[in-house]
């Protein structure tokens, strides 16, 4: 399973990175609002980062419009991913750009029906959203696995990129169901390492150790 950080955060994409965490990123408007920076200046510095896909988002609501913002966005760098929202009008401009040879993030999936109609439309990734579905009381696991067995029964390419992670249950119940990618924040993320019996024995250990009266170096 790939992971992508969904984050335009310059400093924690680089800490990822840096230990092979990374293999894209995904940013939105509200992540481009938090960096402070021009969307063409922080997704640049991304993409000279990051080998992996970098999804820059259009905010335009008519296919025509996206279609004239995606292919500005996809000038930025080679492995800019244009992400559109899952409308008719982002479906349209999905179909326009991918025939045109860019990758496309499909975002705001929220049905399995809205996945079939994605990868009809030519989607290189699927985002449907985990935790805004778990926000109303809706299993958003389920939706994963609907798309994990649909895309299964008749051989579509698109690959499902998990989103709106939380948790790290989250992300293990993604990779348990064949979800291909997940995007997280940095913090979810960097908690997978965190267990309350690693803390215990590693203190435990430290203990026992200092008694020795030893050193390594």
């Amino acid at each position: 399973m790939k992971f992508f950080v969904d984050t335009a955060d310059i400093a924690a994409i680089k800490e990822l990175n840096d230990l092979g965490m990374v293999d894209g990123v995904t940013t939105n408007p509200s992540l481009i609002l938090k960096s402070g920076r021009a969307i063409a200046e922080v997704t640049a510095e991304i993409c000279a980062m990051v080998e992996g896909p970098v999804s820059a988002e259009v905010v335009a609501e008519k296919a025509d419009d996206m279609i004239a913002e995606g292919r500005h966005l996809a000038k930025i760098a080679p492995n800019v991913c244009i992400k559109v929202p899952l409308t008719w009008d982002g479906l349209k401009a999905c179909r326009v750009l991918s025939d045109e040879g860019h990758k496309l993030n499909v975002t705001l999936c929220f049905s399995a029906a809205q996945a079939i109609l994605a990868a009809k439309a030519g989607a290189t990734f699927i985002s449907p959203f985990i935790g805004r579905l778990d926000d109303i009381h809706m299993d958003g696991m389920d939706l994963i696995a609907d798309i994990r067995e649909i895309y299964d029964n008749y051989g579509y390419e698109t690959q499902i990129l998990a989103a709106s992670i939380r948790t790290v249950n989250h992300i293990v119940d993604a990779a348990k169901i064949g979800a291909d990618v997940i995007t997280a924040p940095p913090s979810v993320i960097k908690s997978m390492a965190n267990h309350v019996l690693t803390d215990k024995g590693l203190a435990q250990f430290n203990a026992d150790w200092a008694q020795t009266g030893q050193k390594i170096l």
